[in-house]
């Protein structure tokens, strides 16, 4: 197995990618192709790892950067030859010389290079960005998360079709439920886009359970729950947000507190906090959000990811591979397309 990691993705870059890319080496024992402009990452990976470092590097001169825009980012994703580490590395998977494509780098950057260099799957409008949420019970599978801020019905229910394979893949569920995110539970709900999907949903054929709010996503009532991109970033940021300062006050109220009693308990609340809980709400855990849609594997993460996280995003790309998630969502897209032709 081959996973690309973008040199140039963090906002911290390249220690992270460079720290990461030898531990998943070490510990997941696959090749890991770092790229990026060589005269910067090899000095330094030797500084790590000696004058023959475990990694295959590719010289990728040029970087997209949170700068690049409208035209200009378009044309650094777009054009045939391309130099960018986000070009070169999606072009290996492209090529077939790497199996996935993790970076951290501009998520718009990533997404049209993606869109673009890889084309998407046959018969699908949009790719959508799926992210793993943790909720009661287990996860739930939630896109889109940021590739589309503007959908129509039916880019609803291809996100749809994808979370489920997704959920079938990868969680193992078999019979996943889906759910479309609203403001009340009763089909009417929702603005335009909501109800105009609501019946398309329903006659998809999906195990489509109807409108979700947000209590009922965390409460576990759904294994895939779908959404414009817009409303699905507002929900990622906010509960990334939500679980840092749950976490956050716990601890300083504990800290601040002069009670004996606060104390201890603090002490034997501290295991349960560092482990489970923290596992749970920590983005580091979860690594990076997979760009479903599009014919290749790649994952996008945080710009804030340190190594922990990016080697998170490479063991989430292995389990991508393993369960042939690229030929499952082609198989699923096109008679999902049959289906809707035929009625």
């Amino acid at each position: 197995m081959r996973i690309v990691l973008d040199g140039m993705g963090s906002d911290t870059c390249p220690e992270p990618e460079l720290v990461a890319v030898l531990e998943a080496r070490q510990k997941f024992g696959d090749e890991v192709i770092l790229v990026g402009p060589e005269d910067q990452l090899r000095p330094r990976l030797q500084a790590l790892a000696g004058d023959n470092p475990p990694v295959k590097l590719v010289h990728a001169p040029e970087v997209i950067t949170m700068e690049d825009k409208g035209l200009a980012l378009a044309l650094k994703a777009k054009r045939k030859g391309s130099k960018t580490s986000l070009a070169v590395g999606i072009d290996l998977v492209k090529n077939g010389e790497a199996d996935a494509f993790v970076t951290a780098g501009n998520t718009g950057g990533a997404m049209a290079t993606a869109y673009y260099r890889l084309g998407p799957i046959a018969g699908l409008e949009r790719p959508g960005l799926a992210g793993l949420f943790p909720v009661q019970g287990g996860d739930c599978v939630v896109l889109d998360i940021g590739a589309n801020p503007d959908c129509k019905p039916e880019h609803l229910v291809q996100f749809a079709v994808m979370g489920a394979v997704y959920a079938q893949s990868l969680l193992r569920i078999q019979s996943p439920r889906v759910g479309l995110l609203s403001n009340g539970e009763e089909p009417g709900k929702g603005n335009e886009l909501v109800r105009a999907t609501y019946p398309l949903l329903a006659a998809s054929g999906l195990n489509f359970i109807g409108n979700v709010e947000g209590k009922e996503l965390y409460g576990g009532a759904a294994d895939v729950v779908v959404m414009d991109g817009f409303t699905g970033n507002i929900l990622l940021k906010s509960s990334e947000a939500v679980a840092k300062l749950i976490t956050d006050t716990i601890s300083s109220e504990i800290k601040a507190s002069k009670s004996l009693r606060t104390k201890l308990g603090g002490l034997l609340v501290k295991p349960a906090l560092k482990g489970a809980l923290m596992k749970k709400l920590d983005p580091a855990e979860v690594g990076a959000a997979r760009l479903l849609g599009v014919n290749g594997l790649v994952l996008i993460g945080h710009g804030r990811s340190d190594s922990r996280a990016l080697v998170s995003a490479i063991r989430m790309a292995r389990e991508a591979v393993q369960a042939n998630l690229m030929d499952n969502l082609r198989a699923s897209i096109q008679a999902h397309l049959s289906k809707s032709q035929d009625q």
